[in-house]
C-alpha cells in the first residue's frame, strides 16, 4: 500500500466493527492470502465445506491477488462480494480470514500484513496459497473432487 493511501487509514481501523470501515479500510483489511479464491465443495448430506487446491482463473498465483479485481464479476459472475453479501458468506471464508475474524470480534493473527507491515510473514508461514495451488485453467472440471486439501481449516 502506498504512503498516500496508508495516510487515509485510521490508526488501528481493523479493531473497529466491519460496518464502520471506509471502502479503503475494508480493502486494506484483506491479507491477500488468496484462500477465498479457491474452489470449494460442499457435501449435500452434512453441508461440510471442503477446500480444493484449485484457484479461480483470475487469481495471480504468485501475488495471490485477483488480476481483475475491480471488474471480476464480469469474468466470474458467481464471485462473491464479501462486503455486499455479509453474514451469508463469513462462514464460507477460511478461519484465518480477517473479515471472518473481525465479524466474530476476534483479533487479527500476528502474521497479518497490517500488523507486520509486510505480507512476507504470511507467505513464509504457508498461510497464502503461493506455491500450493493450480489454476482452474490447468485442470479438467471433473478432476476437482480429487483435489480436496486438508491444510486449510
Amino acid at each position: 500500500m502506498t504512503v498516500r493511501l496508508a495516510s487515509q487509514l485510521r490508526p488501528k481501523f481493523w479493531q473497529l466493527p466491519l460496518t464502520e470501515l471506509s471502502d479503503l479500510e475494508w480493502e486494506a483489511l484483506c491479507d491477500g492470502c488468496g484462500r477465498c479464491c479457491l474452489h470449494k465443495l460442499q457435501d449435500v448430506d452434512d453441508n461440510q465445506l471442503y477446500y480444493t487446491d484449485v484457484a479461480c482463473k483470475l487469481l495471480d498465483l504468485e501475488t495471490c491477488r485477483c488480476k481483475h479485481y475491480a471488474d471480476r464479476i464480469q469474468y466470474v459472475p458467481d464471485c462473491m462480494s464479501i462486503r455486499e453479501e455479509g453474514q451469508a458468506v463469513y462462514a464460507l471464508l477460511p478461519s484465518s480470514c480477517a473479515y471472518r475474524l473481525r465479524n466474530e470480534n476476534k483479533p487479527l493473527p500476528l502474521w497479518h500484513p497490517l500488523l507486520t507491515g509486510s505480507s512476507e510473514a504470511m507467505h513464509a508461514l504457508g498461510i497464502s496459497i503461493r506455491g500450493q495451488v493450480v489454476s482452474e485453467e490447468d485442470i479438467q472440471e471433473d478432476e476437482i473432487e480429487e483435489r480436496i486439501i486438508q491444510w486449510i481449516d
